[in-house]
């Protein structure tokens, strides 16, 4: 008889506890392709993907009252700098900005080969009885055109990396089209200077990131 705690039984956990190891280690690799599978179908890590920073300008809004088209205050140049530095850590293929002054200066902030695009302006806009913002241009018409606008910069630098200067509404109707969300039902807005990802390769548009100032923070 082989006593309790014997080498019988110890040889009984010891293969017990090869098993485990062994369908531990399968488990961790089918969770690890699963995960793999994920990023691929949300275009991480894809060969191919063009990469589309979607940036929104500087402050520009404590210059002359009145200006129709402000350009960025003291506030927004300081913003612009600390998004400059980050920027410029990465390799980008080209740099587009709305017409408008204030993306403009910013987009000049990054580099002085700035493509200009008329479609990435901001949407219309009407001060309401209010003194509320209302957007006047119809959405379908602010997605088509910015849709043409990205479309047409990833098929000149696909499978790079592209930085786009605009405005917040129309970034942000941009965002919901790719995200098949209503406008109202994205809960944020871009702030000055906010970064928002979006990834493409072929057909496919996936958001990778939203509004982000990392590089504001003190």
């Amino acid at each position: 008889m082989v006593p309790i705690g014997g080498e019988f039984e110890f040889g009984i956990a010891t293969r017990h506890q090869q098993v485990s190891e062994n369908e531990l280690v399968t488990k961790s690799s089918e969770v690890a392709e699963a995960m793999r599978t994920i990023e691929r179908a949300y275009l991480i890590g894809v060969e191919g993907t063009t990469e589309i920073l979607l940036i929104r300008h500087g402050e520009a809004y404590k210059t002359v009252p009145g200006d129709e088209d402000p350009a960025l205050s003291a506030v927004g140049r300081k913003q612009v700098q600390r998004l400059a530095m980050r920027i410029r850590r990465l390799k980008i293929d080209a740099v587009y900005s709305s017409p408008l002054k204030r993306a403009r200066e910013t987009a000049l902030a990054i580099t002085d080969d700035v493509l200009v695009e008329q479609r990435l302006a901001e949407a219309e806009t009407k001060l309401n009885s209010k003194s509320h913002l209302e957007v006047t241009e119809p959405s379908e018409t602010i997605i088509h055109r910015m849709k043409g606008a990205v479309d047409d910069a990833i098929d000149r630098h696909a499978g790079g990396r592209i930085a786009m200067i605009g405005h917040g509404f129309a970034i942000k109707y941009y965002l919901c089209y790719v995200m098949r969300l209503d406008f109202s039902h994205l809960r944020i807005y871009p702030y000055f200077t906010g970064i928002s990802t979006v990834r493409a390769k072929g057909e496919r548009r996936m958001v990778g990131s939203l509004a982000d100032v990392a590089h504001l923070e003190q």
